[in-house]
């Protein structure tokens, strides 16, 4: 088990969204934290992006938001990015794959988070 823990803060761009026509677009905050005493370096990301009508889009690629961060103990690195939903409500869950300063590759689980506009549950 690792010692990455991940914290997910969401937000409803409506400004940019058009429901009218299926485009809900949200934003996303990830804050990485390496709690334990070896830095890390994060390679790459997989995203699986469900919305209401469970369509399923998988996104994947290396890095997060062009950057492939180095996290040295006790610090944390934040990112954000967004994604667009043809539903106002979906999930978003997937891994980080991640490499520790000793060479050793592993897959940190990103939790499962809603994504949805607000008020929308109650």
């Amino acid at each position: 088990m690792s010692n990455i823990s991940i914290a997910v803060k969401t937000h409803y761009l409506g400004a940019q969204s058009d429901p009218d026509n299926g485009q809900y677009v949200f934003a996303y905050t990830i804050t990485i934290t390496n709690n334990g005493d070896v830095a890390v370096q994060l390679l790459n990301r997989a995203w699986r992006i469900t919305d209401a009508d469970h369509k399923i889009t998988r996104v994947a690629g290396e890095g997060v938001v062009g950057e492939q961060p180095h996290i040295t103990p006790g610090e944390s690195f934040s990112y954000t990015s967004g994604t667009v939903l043809a539903t106002p409500i979906g999930t978003m869950e997937g891994h980080y794959g991640m490499v520790d300063a000793k060479g050793h590759k592993f897959d940190v689980t990103i939790p499962s988070f809603r994504l949805a506009v607000p008020n929308i549950l109650h």
